[in-house]
Protein backbone atom coordinates (compact mmCIF):
# COMPACT_ATOMS: atom_id res chain seq x y z
CA UNK A 1 0.00 0.00 0.00
CA UNK A 2 2.94 2.71 0.75
CA UNK A 3 4.22 1.67 -2.58
CA UNK A 4 0.96 2.17 -4.57
CA UNK A 5 0.59 6.07 -2.41
CA UNK A 6 -2.05 4.10 0.09
CA UNK A 7 -0.52 6.43 2.95
CA UNK A 8 -2.85 6.67 5.09
CA UNK A 9 -3.53 2.67 5.48
CA UNK A 10 0.17 2.46 5.60
CA UNK A 11 0.45 5.47 8.80
CA UNK A 12 -1.86 2.97 10.47
CA UNK A 13 -1.53 -0.22 9.55
CA UNK A 14 2.41 0.59 10.75
CA UNK A 15 1.28 2.85 13.54
CA UNK A 16 -0.64 -0.62 14.88
CA UNK A 17 2.53 -2.42 14.38
CA UNK A 18 4.86 0.27 16.01
CA UNK A 19 2.31 -0.32 19.21
CA UNK A 20 2.88 -4.11 18.98
CA UNK A 21 6.30 -3.43 19.08
CA UNK A 22 7.61 -4.02 15.17
CA UNK A 23 10.87 -2.09 14.94
CA UNK A 24 10.52 -1.90 11.32
CA UNK A 25 6.86 -0.42 11.74
CA UNK A 26 8.89 2.33 14.24
CA UNK A 27 11.69 2.24 11.00
CA UNK A 28 8.82 3.17 8.34
CA UNK A 29 7.10 5.89 10.71
CA UNK A 30 10.28 7.63 11.17
CA UNK A 31 10.50 7.68 7.29
CA UNK A 32 7.13 8.88 7.34
CA UNK A 33 7.73 12.09 9.81
CA UNK A 34 11.23 12.46 8.28
CA UNK A 35 9.79 12.85 4.90
CA UNK A 36 6.15 14.61 5.71
CA UNK A 37 4.74 11.82 3.78
CA UNK A 38 1.30 11.31 4.71
CA UNK A 39 1.55 13.22 7.83
CA UNK A 40 3.09 16.18 8.70
CA UNK A 41 6.89 16.37 8.82
CA UNK A 42 8.25 15.92 12.74
CA UNK A 43 11.44 15.34 13.85
CA UNK A 44 10.78 14.71 17.18
CA UNK A 45 8.40 12.05 16.12
CA UNK A 46 10.72 10.62 13.75
CA UNK A 47 13.88 10.42 16.14
CA UNK A 48 11.05 8.62 18.89
CA UNK A 49 10.33 6.24 15.96
CA UNK A 50 14.29 5.70 15.15
CA UNK A 51 15.08 5.31 18.56
CA UNK A 52 12.58 2.74 19.42
CA UNK A 53 13.33 1.01 15.99
CA UNK A 54 16.95 0.82 16.60
CA UNK A 55 16.61 -0.28 20.43
CA UNK A 56 14.15 -3.17 18.48
CA UNK A 57 17.72 -4.00 16.90
CA UNK A 58 16.98 -2.46 13.29
CA UNK A 59 20.24 -1.63 12.13
CA UNK A 60 19.37 1.10 9.40
CA UNK A 61 17.63 2.97 12.67
CA UNK A 62 20.53 2.57 14.41
CA UNK A 63 22.82 4.02 12.12
CA UNK A 64 20.26 6.98 10.90
CA UNK A 65 20.43 7.73 14.64
CA UNK A 66 24.38 7.94 14.36
CA UNK A 67 23.82 10.38 11.38
CA UNK A 68 21.54 12.44 12.96
CA UNK A 69 23.67 12.74 16.29
CA UNK A 70 26.61 13.88 14.25
CA UNK A 71 24.82 16.20 12.04
CA UNK A 72 24.38 17.64 15.92
CA UNK A 73 27.85 17.60 16.57
CA UNK A 74 28.34 14.78 18.97
CA UNK A 75 30.25 12.71 16.90
CA UNK A 76 30.65 10.48 19.91
CA UNK A 77 27.61 9.77 20.49
CA UNK A 78 27.22 9.17 16.74
CA UNK A 79 30.44 6.14 16.41
CA UNK A 80 28.62 4.32 19.00
CA UNK A 81 25.41 4.23 17.31
CA UNK A 82 27.13 3.36 14.43
CA UNK A 83 29.52 0.88 15.95
CA UNK A 84 26.44 -1.22 17.29
CA UNK A 85 24.91 -0.86 14.02
CA UNK A 86 28.11 -2.35 12.25
CA UNK A 87 28.49 -4.85 14.44
CA UNK A 88 24.57 -5.76 13.56
CA UNK A 89 25.97 -6.28 9.49
CA UNK A 90 24.82 -2.55 8.50
CA UNK A 91 27.32 -1.85 5.76
CA UNK A 92 26.90 1.99 5.68
CA UNK A 93 27.78 2.06 9.87
CA UNK A 94 30.58 -0.47 9.14
CA UNK A 95 31.87 2.69 6.32
CA UNK A 96 31.40 5.19 9.03
CA UNK A 97 33.13 3.13 11.72
CA UNK A 98 36.21 3.05 9.32
CA UNK A 99 36.23 7.03 8.47
CA UNK A 100 36.36 7.20 12.38
CA UNK A 101 38.67 5.00 12.65
CA UNK A 102 40.94 6.77 9.92
CA UNK A 103 40.33 9.53 11.52
CA UNK A 104 41.42 8.78 14.83
CA UNK A 105 38.04 8.59 16.72
CA UNK A 106 37.67 5.16 16.78
CA UNK A 107 40.54 2.57 18.75
CA UNK A 108 42.24 -0.14 16.20
CA UNK A 109 40.72 -2.48 18.89
CA UNK A 110 37.24 -0.80 18.91
CA UNK A 111 37.27 -1.16 15.29
CA UNK A 112 38.86 -4.57 14.97
CA UNK A 113 36.11 -5.74 17.41
CA UNK A 114 33.46 -4.11 14.67
CA UNK A 115 33.96 -5.25 11.85
CA UNK A 116 34.22 -9.16 13.26
CA UNK A 117 30.77 -8.79 14.72
CA UNK A 118 29.90 -7.02 11.22
CA UNK A 119 31.23 -10.51 9.01
CA UNK A 120 29.85 -12.24 11.46
CA UNK A 121 26.41 -11.11 11.25
CA UNK A 122 26.31 -11.14 7.53
CA UNK A 123 27.49 -14.69 7.44
CA UNK A 124 24.41 -15.65 9.87
CA UNK A 125 22.28 -14.18 7.17
CA UNK A 126 23.45 -16.61 4.53
CA UNK A 127 21.31 -19.66 3.26
CA UNK A 128 21.01 -21.27 0.34
CA UNK A 129 17.38 -20.35 0.17
CA UNK A 130 18.43 -16.69 0.55
CA UNK A 131 20.84 -16.84 -2.29
CA UNK A 132 18.58 -18.67 -4.26
CA UNK A 133 15.84 -15.90 -3.53
CA UNK A 134 18.41 -13.11 -4.78
CA UNK A 135 19.37 -14.86 -7.86
CA UNK A 136 15.58 -14.98 -8.90
CA UNK A 137 15.13 -11.40 -7.54
CA UNK A 138 17.80 -10.54 -10.05
CA UNK A 139 16.44 -11.87 -13.34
Amino acid sequence: RFEAGGYDDAFRYANKAAELGDAGAHFQLSYLYHEGTGVEKDAKKEVYHLEQAAIGGHPTARYNLGANEKNNGRMDRAVKHWIIAAKLGCDASLDAVKVCFRGGLVTKEDFAAALRAHQAAVEATKSPQREAAEEARKE
